[in-house]
Order: C-alpha cells, then sequence, then structure tokens
C-alpha cells in the first residue's frame, strides 16, 4: 500500500495540462501499442478547481496480462507498482520525486471496456460543465483537507461519498 502523504491543494494550474500530456508520452514512448488510449482524470483536469498537484491518469491498456509483464518497464520510469489496490481490474502505480517524496502522478490503467474507464471519464465531464458542482466539490477538498491535512489516504475517503454521488449523477447524465 502507499504510504499516504499530507494533504497540499493549490489553485487550478493550467500547466498541469501539459504535465499530463508530457507523462502520457512518456507512457505511450514506454509501452507501445499496449496503450491504446490515455485520461487525465482527477481535479487537476478540472479547470477551476483546486487540486492536490498530482496527475492522474487513466491509461487503458488492450491487455492487462500484457501490462503486467511490462510492469519492468514502469518501474524503470521510476513507478511504484501496487497490483489492483483494492480495485478488481485496475493495475494502480504512483510516480513521486525522489528528493522530496512528493508524489507526482498515479496511474489507473484499465482493459480497454472496463466501465470504470467511462466512470472516470463521465465525472470529469460533468465537474467541467457544472461550474456550482466545482464550488461545492471545493468548499468539500477545502474541510477534509483541514481535518486530514496529515493524510492523503483520509482526505480521500472524507470526499468519497461526494463522489459516488456524482460519479452516480455523470453516469445517469450519459444516459
Amino acid at each position: 500500500m502507499p504510504p499516504p502523504v499530507p494533504v497540499e491543494l493549490q489553485p487550478h494550474n493550467p500547466g498541469w495540462a501539459a504535465a499530463a500530456d508530457q507523462e502520457a508520452g512518456r507512457l505511450r514512448s514506454t509501452l507501445g501499442r499496449a496503450v491504446l488510449d490515455i485520461h487525465h482524470i482527477g481535479s487537476t483536469a478540472i479547470p477551476g478547481l483546486v487540486a492536490k498537484p498530482t496527475i492522474d491518469l487513466v491509461p487503458v491498456v488492450g491487455s492487462l496480462d500484457a501490462l503486467d509483464a511490462a510492469r519492468p518497464m514502469l518501474e524503470a520510469l521510476g513507478y511504484e507498482w501496487w497490483g489492483e489496490y483494492g480495485l478488481p481490474g485496475r493495475r494502480y502505480c504512483t510516480l513521486s520525486d525522489a528528493p522530496t517524496g512528493k508524489r507526482l502522478v498515479h496511474l489507473h490503467f484499465y482493459e480497454n471496456g472496463d466501465p470504470a474507464i467511462t466512470r472516470h471519464v463521465a465525472f470529469r465531464d460533468y465537474l467541467r460543465a457544472r461550474p456550482d458542482l466545482i464550488a461545492e466539490y471545493e468548499a468539500l477538498k477545502q474541510r477534509c483537507r483541514e481535518a486530514h491535512a496529515a493524510s492523503s489516504h483520509s482526505y480521500s475517503a472524507c470526499k468519497g461519498d461526494w463522489i459516488k454521488r456524482i460519479e452516480a449523477e455523470a453516469m445517469a447524465a450519459l444516459g
């Protein structure tokens, strides 16, 4: 299990999109055709929303077995491999800055067709289209950060029910 890290929230940084693109390029260069698509998700993908400065990506792969075989290549890029990490069908990896220990990137690999891909992208797109929800989410994030500044795990759990509710709304909006 990745250790919890302190929670730092920053105003939205337009540079996060470029950082996501750059990391997606590194992954494509390393994994080649095994990666079918890469989605930038999470708070850094939502303009106007405060966020932890950690890029969340969903690389879509054709085969989790092939990805598992490519694990050494991801580790050579500096990623720590955490396996499913509680979510069947996912492979979770983290990239941290060695000198500071700051978490830089989370990878949530899924096999093409996994419904989790649609759920993550729908949540992102729904928030992008709803400034009222961005404001509501930001207030929640600030409250959770105040209550759990030392533990990213507790901070994430604090937001969990709200995220599940909005994910359900986002999926219903897809029809």
